[in-house]
């Protein structure tokens, strides 16, 4: 058992209760070690030595035997009935994987190197590229049915002149005498050792004494790329399109990161979206709807169905025009709803007018009111 341990109080650190769960320590944990990770809080001294407090009283309450002895050693210590020995603590064995493993940001790569757990070299490793985002504008009827785009990317790449070393043309990098190659340095600070970039070669874990004129040293420079991307039928205004491996290059062989393609969507003067399919207000007159007719119905992709409206045939009557819509994921179409608009005649001339007031007198009887009066008479 170890003095210091008496002299804390774990559980308070932690921000847990006595009977906390592992779950709820780890979920406790691992919402401090975000919020205090160094690189959030760069140069914060009160936040480094908050971040070694919790690691330290996670460390010991997420080991059962640790966490027994420790709650056993301060009740007797609270007593008076232990005298606190050496052995113990002094070196924590948090289990960053287990915490951060499928966290792609590279947080638990950090944390499984800090405290000497990860060494140095993390620097020499493949490295996923970076993600970019770009923006696209299409044409309604490019959404129908999808479409291969052409995108001009600029993104990191080796140095076009000396191809990526960072050294003149002649001259070749040597392995960085400050960290050996490793890319990474130590730092002590209070018994803990924290893994820092070289300061020397800036991670690179190689030295140039007669640096590139274009890179100035540093073997990157700028690529400009067009990506061929497909962009799905049915795409909405606003969707985020996400093409893997298309973003920024790997670095040491690594995977190449992913592009994001936000997509705009012009409106269409006739369709708008409903769900997956497409919508259309059909206007038709008021003979139309009182008789019945067949009416021609514009379609995407171009030209018109005819579909039939019954006689008595309402404002807003939605009918079904099956696979001429946007293409779904299966390959198959959605369909477009005609939604119908009775027309109500402006300009009526003196023989529209005499047949309209003739038939006014033929269905004097059908009052369409008739049952919202009946309904508003009751008490």
């Amino acid at each position: 058992m170890n003095k210091d341990w008496l002299e804390k109080d774990f559980y308070s650190l932690l921000g847990v209760s006595k009977n906390a769960t592992p779950d709820e320590m780890k979920k406790t944990y691992r919402k401090h070690a975000r919020d205090l990770h160094p690189d959030k809080n760069p140069g914060n001294k009160k936040a480094e030595d908050k971040f070694k407090a919790v690691s330290e009283a996670y460390d010991v309450l997420s080991d059962e035997k640790k966490r027994k002895e420790y709650d056993e050693g301060r009740a007797l210590f609270a007593s008076g009935r232990y005298s606190p020995g050496q052995g113990g603590g002094g070196k924590y064995n948090v289990n960053y994987e287990d915490l951060f493993g499928g966290d792609q940001s590279g947080f638990g790569d950090f944390l499984g190197g800090i405290f000497n757990r990860g060494g140095g070299g993390r620097s020499q490793q493949p490295r996923r590229g970076q993600d970019i985002e770009t923006a696209l504008t299409l044409s309604f009827n490019d959404t129908l049915d999808g479409l291969t785009v052409p995108l001009n990317l600029q993104s990191d790449a080796p140095c076009s002149m000396c191809h990526g070393t960072g050294a003149k043309a002649g001259s070749t990098p040597k392995v960085c005498p400050t960290c050996q190659g490793n890319g990474q340095v130590s730092r002590n600070a209070g018994g803990f050792a924290f893994a820092e970039p070289c300061p020397t070669c800036q991670s690179r874990g190689l030295f140039v004494d007669d640096p590139c004129n274009r890179c100035h040293g540093s073997g990157r420079g700028k690529s400009n790329r067009t990506v061929q991307a497909r962009i799905p039928a049915g795409v909405k205004d606003g969707s985020k399109v996400r093409l893997k491996g298309k973003g920024g290059l790997g670095k040491r062989g690594g995977p190449g990161g992913d592009l994001f393609v936000k997509v705009s969507v012009k409106p269409h003067p006739l369709y708008t979206r409903k769900g997956e399919n497409l919508s259309v207000e059909v206007p038709v007159t008021f003979v139309e709807a009182a008789l019945g007719a067949d009416i021609p119905i514009p379609i995407p992709r171009g030209g018109t169905v005819n579909m039939r409206i019954p006689a008595g045939t309402t404002t807003g009557r939605t009918f079904r025009i099956k696979g001429k819509g946007v293409r779904g994921k299966d390959g198959k179409n959605h369909d477009v709803l005609a939604v119908i608009d009775v027309a109500v005649p402006q300009n009526l001339n003196e023989n529209a007018k005499t047949a309209l007031e003739a038939f006014a007198q033929a269905t004097i009887d059908q009052d369409p009111r008739k049952e919202i009066y009946a309904l508003g008479a009751k008490p």
